[in-house]
């Protein structure tokens, strides 16, 4: 059985298979050279040859291991030397650890694939007895697994930039990596679960992170749905057939989202200065108040003001979208509802409603998820402030976005801002998963 004789010499040099015994020579070659890849990188990364020449005495992975074994090595023990030239650095070792890991899975995954089609081409000949050459084979997967084709790079690109951070991420939780264990002069160590132990029972961070948690929440369903309902308003003004010039109050209604969010950030910044601000100094003048308002030093009026300035800069990005179904209704349905007799605010709760939520929830939910993680809105207008003493390193004002970026960049508390990451990662991927699953669009994927 061609089957069996192709698997099994496949087994142990890819691609032979394919090449003895089901003829397809090209394929054979690359398969193989594939193996000789994976055996290279570990090979000639490391010494290996010299090891078994006789010429290495005491053998250390540390020093004498190949790209896969280090890479291992160094992600289980995360380094054994400190300091120096020679010294080793227990991030790098993670995060070459890593690569190891994904490269090694292509590998595995390329293995599985050789298994399998040294096994399946068999089988096609002992059923047919028919011989498909390498050429054929690669046009004929051409016509088939075009797309796949293309996405394969794509997807190996993806794995090492984007997966390969947040795995990271997610290590770094489990690792002591902080101002008082910054390599390489000083080796990191695994601590398991003690950070998130630490942030959830030590009374300052878990105080802290539920301040902080709360406020983050209520910034963002207040953020969000307000921005969402004034856009609905702005568009039904704007939409009204009484409403002359129309192409003018959009183009108005929309400068505060077509300005970048930074500078109208930074300019918010300077008019509400709570001493020299433009805007104090214009109410003092108008007698309207008799002392200056604080709106970035005081912790009420601070969220408030955030508040006002990101429904500010959002509300006409949902404006322009529900200008857009506003277009696309169908104007029977109102026409039956008035011969109904249904008035204005039926036909608006019973229909306009209804469609433009329908329509809009993905993108709703999408900028509830933007608003948990929006660093510029808070950073640039406040930078967390006003400072709490009471808080664990955050303001009044910070986000759970903007006390990791504290904890990083300020405290260098690197352990404790990637617990907080997997949380707020779990909170709102959990969140938006539910929801976008409730909506229409997605249950007809």
């Amino acid at each position: 059985m061609k089957r069996k004789k192709s698997l099994i010499l496949s087994i142990f040099f890819w691609g032979s298979g394919q090449f003895f015994i089901c003829k397809q020579r090209l394929k054979g070659i690359i398969m193989f050279a594939l193996q000789l890849l994976m055996i290279s990188l570990e090979v000639f990364n490391g010494y290996w040859i010299e090891y078994f020449a006789g010429y290495v005495n005491d053998f250390s992975i540390r020093l004498h291991g190949g790209f896969f074994t280090k890479g291992f090595w160094g992600l289980i023990t995360l380094g054994e030397k400190t300091g120096g030239k020679y010294g080793d650095h227990s991030t790098m070792l993670v995060i070459n650890g890593m690569i190891a890991i994904f490269t090694l899975i292509l590998f595995i995954g390329v293995y599985i694939y050789n298994l399998r089609d040294a096994y399946l081409t068999g089988k096609r000949i002992d059923e047919t007895s028919e011989y498909v050459t390498s050429l054929e084979y690669f046009k004929k997967t051409k016509n088939k697994n075009f797309p796949y084709m293309v996405l394969i790079p794509i997807g190996i690109a993806f794995l090492f930039v984007v997966i390969l951070p947040i795995i990271f991420s997610v290590l770094t939780a489990f690792l002591n990596y902080n101002r008082d264990h910054l390599p390489p002069g000083k080796l990191l160590s695994w601590v398991g679960l003690y950070n998130f132990k630490k942030l959830l029972t030590v009374p300052i961070w878990s105080q802290t992170f539920l301040k902080v948690l709360t406020w983050t929440v209520l910034w963002t369903l207040i953020g969000t749905l307000s921005s969402y309902f004034l856009g609905m308003f702005q568009a039904i003004l704007v939409n009204h057939k009484s409403v002359k010039f129309k192409n003018i109050f959009r183009t108005i209604l929309i400068l505060p989202w077509a300005i970048p969010q930074m500078i109208s950030l930074l300019v918010f910044r300077n008019l509400l200065n709570g001493q020299f601000g433009p805007l104090n100094t214009l109410l003092l003048k108008l007698g309207i108040i008799s002392e200056n308002i604080p709106f970035l030093s005081d912790p009420l009026i601070a969220k408030v003001t955030v508040l006002v300035v990101n429904l500010w800069l959002s509300f006409p990005m949902f404006m322009v979208m529900m200008l857009g179904v506003f277009a696309n209704l169908d104007k029977s349905l109102y026409e039956a509802a008035y011969i109904d007799g249904a008035g204005k605010f039926q036909a608006f709760k019973k229909i306009t409603f209804p469609l433009v939520f329908k329509a809009t929830i993905p993108n709703l939910i999408m900028s509830m998820a933007a608003n948990f993680n929006s660093f510029g809105a808070i950073y640039f207008l406040t930078q967390g402030g006003p400072i709490n003493e009471k808080m664990q390193f955050a303001g009044d004002t910070d986000i759970l976005i903007s006390w990791i970026y504290k904890l990083t960049l300020n405290q260098q508390m690197y352990d404790i801002a990637a617990v907080m990451s997997v949380l707020l990662f779990i909170i709102v991927g959990g969140v938006s998963y539910w929801n976008f699953k409730r909506t229409v669009s997605f249950k007809e994927l």
